[in-house]
């Protein structure tokens, strides 16, 4: 679908049910919570080594100078490119973060159309979608700052559209970065209430795995995640065939 598609399915499409789209993630989650602690598994995996790089000046200067982690401050240089590395840090986990997540709604879809497919959690790693997600996190990571100057009120808002991204990645392929923000906006401004109380609501029951011996959010992390994959179904929809 065209951005211009989109848009117009959007405004013609009735308003997101709360309530609707809650119990369907809950009944989504029994078939998906295997998937989804794959999927948190990999994304683990996947940006480790952007957690270790950015803590590559410290232990260099470690190596160099041993004295140096005996003493409460760092040496300003080590400061200085620990903050230099922040933003590939952050860009890096965003990419991986926005396509295992989009390979994540394409399973969620599967699942509940009853497909049987092949569970391909690194789709979008494939065929140069890389690099059009790259685009897609330097946008994100634009408006995160951008949301921060404004005394972090502005992330607050922000944080609606820019959880679309993931969906609308995954179910037009054939839209650019930026036209994927634009949509999210469209249809996040559109339901902007009732999706900001689906994913406060959904963190938090996904959170109350922490009381199975703290392991058991491993397994239900991902439930917070799903409700994206009814916002797009409901507040957009697939092409009238599938529909």
């Amino acid at each position: 679908m065209s951005l211009e598609t989109i848009n117009q399915k959007i405004i013609q499409k009735p308003s997101l049910e709360f309530g609707l789209i809650f119990s369907q993630s809950i009944e989504l989650f029994k078939k998906v919570w295997l998937q989804g602690f794959i999927t948190l598994l990999l994304t683990f995996v996947t940006i480790l080594p952007f957690y270790i790089m950015i803590y590559i000046p410290m232990i260099a200067a470690g190596i160099t100078d041993p004295e140096m982690l005996k003493s409460e401050e760092m040496p300003p240089m080590v400061v200085l490119a620990m903050v230099l590395l922040l933003p590939v840090f952050l860009l890096g986990v965003m990419t991986f973060g926005i396509a295992l997540n989009a390979a994540f709604l394409r399973i969620c879809r599967q699942k509940d159309s009853n497909e049987v497919i092949s569970e391909d959690y690194f789709y979008f790693f494939k065929e140069g979608r890389l690099g059009k997600i790259l685009k897609l996190a330097l946008i994100m990571l634009g408006l995160s700052l951008l949301g921060s100057l404004i005394c972090g009120l502005g992330i607050i808002y922000l944080v609606v559209p820019m959880s679309l991204f993931p969906a609308f990645l995954a179910f037009n392929e054939e839209l650019t970065a930026m036209n994927i923000a634009k949509a999210s906006f469209t249809l996040g401004n559109k339901n902007w209430l009732v999706i900001f109380g689906l994913l406060i609501i959904m963190g938090i029951v996904a959170e109350l795995g922490i009381i199975l011996c703290c392991v058991g959010i491993l397994f239900t992390a991902m439930l917070s995640k799903i409700p994206t994959y009814f916002i797009y179904k409901y507040g957009v929809g697939f092409d009238s065939l599938e529909e």
